[in-house]
């Protein structure tokens, strides 16, 4: 059709032409014949560009140059100018061609980059998987035409098929065959009923894999499919960036978030802390001067209130000190004064710290006969001990035994203590550490704010060592155990140890 309209186009020049005289239709013939020649080369491309110069030249010399009607030319002049009009109408037509190809290409490329803009745009507002999802398939569906589906990545390691849009069956069972890992590479697959070749992506960041997306290529030569996957190809790399940027983000959004929880339960703690010490000094001391009225110190009843009174107060005042000492060891305020001790001084103060605690239960002590001076904050790794027993009796049934075991190992302390209780579970033993942890067993059953070991194991940390739990299972006991550095002291050290 083209070809035909661009000699319609010559015709319709031709017409006008011929109202003309002569001598004046002849002067106009070379202007004249390269508008349909332009028009041709601009609309339609080179090929009726070409048919449209030589229609020309074959209607000018029979038309308009001697002898009328007839393709014969009587002067040479005449034939030297027909053929010149047809180079000039050839090369016209080329370049015209050539601009309105360039021109295409242009508008092409600037209807990509508003396109990718748009995308660029969606992908920087996504925050979520599936905001992504949604935009990668709006992108594909508008910029390349092609439809793209979406399979997320399942907990199991496989990949649900989307509810809606459903591809090709052999393209399910192809990714169906793929296992969600990190790098899985591309593959194009191609339906034997349609002929169209889909991509197969995997969409993942650098630590996980959310899903694939199909992209449905079409068919078509080797060449046009090769420039749609490279399109396509550049999409989903731009994805991965964003899905980089999304884990970023949302890590560093989570640690932003820790660290304000982490300042805020410090700032809590410590407020919560000093405000107690006041009413209960004062509770302490009005107990102390009932305790000493002849009155109540005759009354038998009334003297095991006071002194219920009495105990319960200095232990809630030192779980007080602990947590308010604890609280400054993590911000800083609090640095531990290391000294030479022997380690049975502390296991012995850490006993008497924990007697009313450990009263229902039977105590076993084991110490290797040559225990080494550890250099530590001994106040500190006390408190550390006495949480952990508190928490061996607390968690183990009354009148069962707790074992305390002391040993040297390659220039380490062992302190271990181990019970005969409700044990912990592989994931219980994961979050042991942090601050406020409570197991769900226990919550319910057993009074406690979480704190115990937190405390113990900050304190054991502030003196370089380490704190280990290890249990065979739920019911079958738990075995803490502290590990500290231990030094042969020097003679100057020795001789300081025994001058105090």
């Amino acid at each position: 059709m083209p070809l035909l309209l661009s000699v319609l186009g010559v015709g319709l020049v031709t017409a006008p032409l011929l109202l003309l005289q002569q001598t004046i239709a002849a002067d106009l013939v070379p202007i004249a014949y390269l508008i349909p020649v332009i028009f041709a080369a601009t609309t339609w491309g080179i090929w009726p560009a070409t048919l449209a110069s030589i229609a020309s030249m074959v209607a000018a010399d029979f038309f308009f140059f001697p002898p009328i009607y007839s393709l014969q030319v009587e002067d040479p002049q005449d034939a030297v100018d027909l053929l010149l009009f047809l180079v000039v109408a050839l090369v016209s037509g080329n370049l015209a061609s050539r601009l309105r190809r360039e021109t295409d290409t242009l508008r092409q490329r600037e209807a990509e980059i508003h396109q990718l803009y748009d995308f660029s745009r969606r992908l920087a507002a996504c925050f979520t998987i599936s905001d992504l999802v949604a935009a990668i398939q709006k992108y594909l569906s508008r910029a390349l035409g092609t439809h793209a589906v979406f399979f997320v990545a399942t907990a199991d390691g496989h990949f649900e098929p989307p509810q809606c849009g459903q591809p090709p069956g052999a393209v399910v069972e192809h990714v169906a065959a793929m296992g969600a890992a990190v790098g899985l590479a591309a593959r194009l697959v191609v339906d034997q009923r349609t002929r169209e070749a889909w991509l197969l992506r995997a969409v993942c960041s650098e630590t996980a894999v959310h899903g694939v997306i199909a992209i449905n290529i079409g068919a078509g030569t080797a060449e046009a499919l090769s420039i749609r996957m490279s399109r396509a190809e550049a999409v989903l790399d731009e994805v991965s960036l964003t899905l980089q940027r999304l884990d970023i983000g949302k890590a560093m959004e989570d640690a932003r978030l820790h660290l304000q929880a982490e300042l805020l339960r410090d700032a809590f703690h410590g407020t919560i802390s000093h405000e107690l010490c006041s009413p209960l000094a004062a509770i302490q001391g009005s107990a102390t001067v009932l305790s000493s009225v002849p009155m109540i110190h005759d009354n038998t009843q009334a003297r095991s209130l006071v002194d219920a009174i009495l105990e319960e107060a200095a232990e809630l005042d030192g779980y007080i000190k602990n947590l308010l000492n604890a609280t400054k060891v993590t911000a800083g305020g609090l640095r531990p004064q290391p000294d030479w001790t022997d380690p049975r001084d502390i296991i012995d103060a850490a006993i008497r710290r924990a007697a009313r605690r450990l009263a229902a239960h039977k105590i076993e002590m084991t110490f290797d006969e040559y225990l080494p001076l550890v250099r530590v904050d001994s106040g500190l790794i006390e408190q550390a001990c006495g949480q952990l027993l508190q928490n061996a009796a607390k968690y183990s049934p009354s009148g069962s035994a707790i074992t305390i075991k002391a040993r040297a190992e390659q220039q380490r302390l062992i302190i271990s203590v181990s019970d005969h209780g409700v044990g912990i579970t592989p994931d219980e033993q994961q979050q042991l550490g942090r601050r406020s942890f409570r197991s769900k067993r226990h919550q319910a059953t057993i009074p406690g704010s979480g704190l115990g070991f937190w405390i113990a194991s900050t304190f054991v940390r502030a003196n370089g060592g380490t704190i280990a739990i290890s249990s065979p299972g739920p019911g079958l006991g738990t075995t803490a155990s502290i590990s500290l550095p231990a030094f042969r002291p020097t003679t100057t050290d020795l001789m300081a140890i025994e001058n105090d």
